[in-house]
């Protein structure tokens, strides 16, 4: 029997400290069928998890894929999102990829899909080295899996990657 191919959605908002306050409006604001990465790493494992739960709920009301970095188990998730030997989840799995090296590797682990990155200068990692968009392109065609563009990305910068989708912190918050 093969195995299912999931359903990737075109765009994915991940959430962290930055966007917490707004995140109920963000998700609200996503297509249907979008997802959302859940990270929130900046909470207690407590916190977290009850942060989470509402998440839950509101991202199965609006229909957005709630996908979980650091995939702890039992959390009801409908995939894992993080480096490829941490994606334990069942249903989605997208991996982080920086180089081929790492693209490599998310094949190997059997991940869905990448989230290449950063395309661009970012607030998560100020003044860090960034692809631009030559060498985030030379890479995605590369890849085997599908590439999402992750970092600096906002809607007129995805228009002009033709990759598979984009996804964004601040670009979706």
């Amino acid at each position: 029997m093969a195995k299912r191919q999931p359903v990737l959605p075109a765009l994915l908002l991940l959430s962290d400290a930055r966007n917490d306050t707004a995140l109920e409006r963000a998700i609200a604001r996503l297509p249907r069928g979008s997802g959302l990465v859940y990270r929130h790493y900046h909470l207690a494992p407590a916190e977290r998890r009850a942060r989470y739960e509402v998440v839950r709920r509101l991202c199965r009301t609006c229909g957005i894929a709630l996908i979980l970095a650091r995939g702890e188990r039992g959390w009801r998730a409908d995939g894992t999102y993080g480096a490829p030997e941490t994606l334990r989840h069942k249903g989605l799995r997208l991996a982080t990829a920086h180089s081929l090296r790492e693209i490599g590797a998310a094949v190997r682990a059997r991940a869905d899909a990448v989230l290449l990155s950063p395309v661009f200068a970012t607030r998560t990692h100020p003044g860090g080295k960034v692809l631009g968009s030559v060498r985030f392109l030379a890479l995605a065609r590369r890849s085997p899996l599908p590439v999402y563009a992750l970092g600096g990305m906002n809607r007129a910068r995805a228009a002009r990657l033709p990759v598979y989708g984009w996804a964004a912190i601040d670009g979706l918050s």
